[in-house]
């Protein structure tokens, strides 16, 4: 039997299922936990082949904004870029018709240049649930939320205690990250998170660059055919690069998406 199932496995076992009320009216209880990080295990592996397919089909104005401030606040310079993205050429495969397979995939290492901060310290990619993520946070179930009209899972999580792994300078701001998830109850997909750094993270042992304070949040929207897609990406960061402090600001935003075929 695979580690990942023997984890959900025992985490079913150990987790209640409560009846939730409001008012005089009883809702739904709350699926295990288990259950809920299996079925999003399951569907993180499809992730990147379903952004594919989104792409093939869909046009979208996508809107990027990072600020740079002073530690004092002040503005220091502002980047703004917008494209306007069209379907990639190719046969694309529905949506039911891709199986779960790991696509081995990560995000560019978070790196601190010159003298502002401008590396992100976060990822929505960084957060697709695998075995390898399972073992570095404990997940509690929160309850229920309904987000554009479709119930959501809020799912809370922080690291683990004792020693976690670190390859990388990405590990580093992942090992020390906590916050929420909401989950598409129908779907399992990932809808929206809002996390943040609990330790301070050095690059190089301090000596290079640090960072004190990281916020990042996305949110997502469903098309009719089942495809998702980021709607919006937030993020703050607050630290020092060499002697100079820094602050950034992101906001990424996708607008005019609509179906060309």
């Amino acid at each position: 039997m695979k580690l990942s199932r023997i984890i959900t496995l025992a985490v079913l076992l150990a987790s209640p299922v409560p009846l939730a009320a409001q008012g005089n009216d009883v809702v739904a209880p709350l699926p295990p936990a288990g259950l809920v990080l299996q079925r999003v295990m399951e569907e993180s592996s499809r992730d990147s082949d379903l952004d594919h397919v989104f792409k093939q089909h869909y046009s979208y104005t996508r809107t990027r904004v990072t600020e740079y401030r002073s530690s004092d606040g002040d503005l220091k310079s502002r980047e703004e870029k917008t494209n306007e993205s069209k379907p990639r050429t190719g046969t694309a495969a529905h949506p039911a018709q891709i199986t779960g397979r790991a696509t081995g995939t990560r995000p560019a290492e978070a790196t601190l240049e010159g003298e502002n901060v401008r590396g992100k310290a976060f990822d929505r990619k960084d957060f697709l649930l695998n075995p390898g993520l399972l073992n570095r946070f404990q997940f509690t179930l929160a309850g229920r939320e309904i987000i554009n009209g479709r119930p959501a899972l809020m799912v809370d999580f922080q690291p683990k205690s004792g020693i976690l792994p670190e390859q990388s300078i990405k590990d580093r701001f992942i090992n020390r990250a906590a916050g929420r998830v909401w989950v598409d109850e129908q779907d399992y997909a990932l809808v929206k998170a809002d996390l943040h750094l609990t330790q301070r993270v050095n690059v190089f042992g301090g000596l290079v660059g640090a960072v004190w304070k990281c916020t990042y949040s996305f949110e997502r929207a469903r098309t009719d055919d089942g495809l998702w897609f980021v709607r919006n990406v937030d993020w703050h960061l607050e630290g020092r690069a060499v002697i100079i402090r820094r602050i950034v600001d992101y906001h990424e935003q996708w607008t005019n998406v609509r179906k060309t075929d």
